[in-house]
């Protein structure tokens, strides 16, 4: 019969976000868990917790909330897909099927950069999003990929990669 469907989470956002920051489909860990990047050796909250200050080991509720306060929203490209485990690589692309963007950015105006958390994330938008998005004067950057299937690159390189989100002149 296949691989079952597996559904995405709503995005993590206020209404004055003006970064957004996109993953491809929640790994089964975070799909478990119901929480973006709950895998524990996943590395988004330890490098969000650096950008941003805060103690990577506090409540998700509150990592979240210091998240919205920052103006940085987080989504996946993906509202479904099929895919056998938790890889990226695995994602059957005939089953793709993104979230509303539209409905996205018409409520989220201010959104200025969007970031991609690893090439899947940027090739799910490219393929799906970009196509019917029209002219929006957004700018784009494909960051190394906090997953620990990225394994190759060390954390310190990663977190020099994702400062650019809390560059004000990008």
């Amino acid at each position: 019969m296949g691989e079952p469907i597996i559904q995405g989470f709503a995005p993590i956002a206020n209404r004055n976000a003006s970064i957004l920051i996109l993953g491809s489909m929640p790994g089964n860990a975070s799909l478990a868990a119901g929480r973006y990047y709950a895998h524990p050796q996943n590395a988004f909250w330890r490098i969000m917790a650096a950008l941003l200050r805060i103690d990577a080991g506090s409540p998700y509720r509150a990592r979240t909330q210091v998240l919205k306060s920052a103006g940085i929203a987080l989504w996946d490209v993906l509202q479904s897909c099929t895919r056998e485990g938790s890889l990226d690589a695995m994602i059957d692309p005939d089953a793709e099927i993104a979230n509303d963007f539209a409905g996205f950015f018409r409520t989220h105006r201010q959104v200025t950069r969007v970031f991609f958390n690893g090439a899947k994330a940027e090739a799910c938008f490219k393929r799906h999003v970009l196509p019917v998005m029209g002219s929006a004067p957004l700018s784009y950057a494909r960051l190394p990929s906090t997953s620990p299937a990225h394994a190759s690159m060390p954390f310190e390189r990663k977190l020099a990669a994702w400062q650019i989100v809390m560059a004000p002149d990008y």
